[in-house]
């Protein structure tokens, strides 16, 4: 597990090397990736947001000011993990968006069923790519007011 860190702005859940490096240096550009954790499967991303401990020790990682979940993950899909975040009451209020190249209407509405905040494929086109990763990073790190 990955030591938590005082503060978190974003918490990246994306199993892709090559999007993820995309997204930390998109967000880097514009000084938006000082605070961010990236984890590489669902279960990891759980592990964190919410731990199973038998100690009861809270050991979870701070509040992050906005989750980017990819949703087609190994071990947990993205999916599973909104239902269980947007289920349990320590996380039900943090911004979550779904980041995807699924363009099925099905994972849409699904998504916004169990509670997402946003839903967005991911261009394919370069820059067009890194343009959504930075509008996003300003909006819910600048511009949105997070839920205390």
């Amino acid at each position: 597990m990955i030591d938590s860190p005082a503060m978190v702005n974003i918490l990246l859940v994306e199993d892709n090397a090559s999007d993820a490096e995309l997204y930390i240096r998109a967000l880097r550009k514009q000084n938006l990736a000082n605070d961010l954790i990236w984890v590489k499967d669902g279960a990891e991303a759980l592990d964190l947001l919410l731990p199973d401990d038998d100690d009861g020790a809270d050991r979870r990682l701070p509040a992050p000011k906005v989750i980017l979940l990819d949703l087609r993950l190994p071990k947990v899909d993205g999916l599973e993990i909104l239902k269980r975040l947007k289920a349990d009451q320590r996380t039900r209020t943090l911004p979550v968006v779904v980041l995807t190249s699924s363009k099925q209407d099905r994972d849409v509405v699904e998504a916004y069923g169990l509670g997402v905040n946003s839903f967005i494929s991911k261009p394919v086109v370069f820059d067009e790519f890194v343009d959504t990763v930075v509008k996003l990073g300003l909006y819910w790190l600048v511009v949105n007011r997070p839920p205390c």
